[in-house]
């Protein structure tokens, strides 16, 4: 099986996750009727959400936990999801936390 360029470069497109790639096509109007790119914007507000979900995990591991630990769950397979989202959900942060202080020092480093 041959892979040619192309189809790499698609599968590397691929990588990014639903919400960026949402955002990254998200083309508003102003007032005026005309389109109006605000990738930033989007891109932001898709990080914020992101954080906003990561933490919501994150309280419902807790949770889970501290009603293991008080005997008010004998459901150990509620607690290792929770677990698994949470640690998956706080790996992405930290991933694109890193991504993004990656791309502001680079930016700064920019000579005008």
């Amino acid at each position: 099986m041959t892979i040619t360029a192309a189809n790499d470069i698609n599968s590397l497109y691929n990588v990014n996750s639903d919400a960026v790639r949402n955002s990254l096509y998200n083309v508003n109007t102003n007032s005026e009727g005309q389109k109006n790119n605000n990738v930033f914007g989007s891109i932001l507000d898709a990080a914020v959400s992101n954080i906003n979900t990561t933490n919501d995990l994150l309280s419902t591991q807790e949770n889970e936990e501290l009603k293991w630990m008080m005997g008010i769950s004998e459901n150990t397979h509620d607690l290792t999801i929770a677990v698994g989202k949470a640690q998956t959900a706080l790996n992405y942060t930290i991933a694109l936390r890193d991504k993004l202080l990656d791309a502001y020092k680079e930016i700064m480093q920019i000579q005008i």
